[in-house]
């Protein structure tokens, strides 16, 4: 469970490093063709891929296998100044192998004593065999199969879902493959872990341990990288290259991965399957030649150009209740400025696709109110994604707010549940009422009639009574 644990905690950090490899990717088309077979070109300012070829076909990488090599190792190895001695047995699988020519060895003798800071300076710069299988042999505890298991786990949780790994040296191996997608990847990845650059940029290197019992001049003993670009005396020189990883294999032409830097501007390129020979069959270093035109290209026609200046008008947006104008204009919340290819007009970018936060707006906006966003896109490449914003003020008209109030009130919410709670009460009322009135009528009784008799003062009286004497 832990180790399931671990794994997920690992593919969430790295997430937004898989992604941000391939934020933009325009295959702009070279001057002249290159050799290999599968290529990226990447500036690493950017991190915009401006051109590939095959870049996802599978293809063996040869000791560009050390890379990941390196990185396990890095990641692994809590003490790099940590003393090996190096045991015959790993040389028991190099005796066997079946092309000889692939094999690239640094002088390490069974019995020296080196740092694991050495065996990777001997590995990224020589490609040396008996560092790699040392290195793999001391972090998989004795077991360099446990090794190869823990390189395939980095990839997995990189996303180089066309890498596999079968050893830590990079020979031959049907089922070794990549791509160089994936190895740009990786290479990105692993230029951020700790020491690495300093390690596969590095052009020689000594061993802090001299081992005199075994190398008679120990000063002589002096690693010395194999990119030879990196050679200022020598006839593939080329200024601002900085390693990282060469690769030959018979059964697999020539690989490389390097970097240069110039005028501010650094690009990685990525080679594989380059041919070893010439038609002619002479050796040939096409990986060589083929990386030095791909950096002569970037370096003479990419510029960083204003893609979207921060005032260009991408749009507008209907407004409600506005005094004046009906609508407010959209620009760029920040200018948009990217590496350019200098012979493509910037104009063929599209910035038709907007996506709006809301339909409409209703008054008052303020400028730089948030709208939506604009995507640029070239021949279907998405180059990135700007915010858009309001481009003034819009405010708001008193008289077509007090209409619209007035219309709406009749439609509010709060309208309709006081006309339900008035036709309620209403309703009530009227039942309360004739309730009362059956109430009323069933409770009240009969009055028996009253006669009245009219009242006669005794005067009256005597009055009578003496008229009716007389009268007798």
């Amino acid at each position: 469970m832990k180790k399931l644990l671990s794994l997920l905690a690992a593919v969430v950090m790295v997430l937004p490093f898989v992604s941000s490899a391939k934020a933009a990717a325009v295959n702009f088309p070279l001057n002249e063709p290159i050799q290999s077979e599968s290529a990226v070109l990447i500036n690493l300012d950017s991190n915009m891929v401006i051109h590939e070829k095959n870049a996802d076909a599978k293809q063996m990488p040869g000791p560009l296998v050390n890379i990941m090599t390196a990185v396990v190792c890095l990641e692994n190895c809590p003490d790099l100044d940590e003393k090996v001695t190096i045991d015959e047995s790993i040389y028991e699988y190099l005796y066997n192998y079946e092309y000889p020519d692939d094999l690239r060895f640094a002088e390490i003798e069974d019995g020296d004593v080196l740092t694991m800071n050495d065996l990777l300076y001997a590995m990224m710069l020589t490609s040396s065999v008996e560092a790699c299988e040392t290195i793999a042999y001391k972090i998989g505890k004795g077991d360099t199969a446990r090794f190869v298991d823990m390189m395939n786990e980095k990839a997995a949780e990189l996303g180089l879902f066309d890498t596999h790994f079968t050893n830590a040296t990079g020979l031959y191996d049907p089922n070794q493959y990549t791509t160089a997608n994936d190895m740009t990847k990786l290479t990105m990845y692993a230029l951020d872990v700790p020491m690495f650059e300093t390690i596969a940029t590095t052009f020689s290197y000594t061993p802090s341990i001299p081992n005199p019992e075994h190398h008679e001049n120990p000063e002589e003993w002096i690693w010395t990288h194999s990119n030879v670009m990196m050679d200022s005396d020598g006839d593939y020189a080329y200024s601002g290259t900085k390693g990282i990883k060469t690769a030959n294999l018979d059964m697999a032409g020539r690989n490389i991965i390097t970097m240069a830097s110039r005028d501010g501007n650094k690009y990685l390129a990525v080679l594989l399957k380059s041919p070893l020979k010439s038609s002619s069959g002479d050796i040939a270093y096409f990986h060589i030649v083929d990386a030095m035109s791909l950096f002569d290209w970037a370096f003479e026609h990419f510029f960083y150009q204003t893609i979207l200046a921060d005032t260009a008008e991408v749009g507008e947006l209907p407004v409600e209740l506005a005094e004046g104008n009906d609508y407010v204009l959209a620009k760029p919340k920040e200018e948009f400025t990217r590496i350019w290819y200098d012979e493509i007009d910037i104009s063929t970018i599209s910035r038709d696709k907007v996506e709006w936060y809301k339909n409409s707006l209703q008054a008052p906006v303020a400028k730089g109110e948030p709208l939506g966003r604009v995507t640029l896109e070239y021949s279907g490449e998405e180059l990135g994604t700007v915010e858009i914003v309001a481009v003034s003020n819009v405010e708001r008209s008193v008289s077509k707010y007090n209409i619209y109030v007035a219309k709406m009130f009749r439609k509010s919410r709060w309208f309709n549940r006081a006309l339900m709670i008035s036709f309620l009460l209403c309703a009530i009322y009227i039942l309360v009422c004739i309730y009362a009135y059956v109430v009323f009528k069933s409770k009240s009784k009969p009055m028996k009639p009253i006669y009245a008799v009219p009242k006669v003062n005794k005067n009256d009286r005597r009055r009578r009574r003496s008229q009716d004497d007389d009268e007798e």
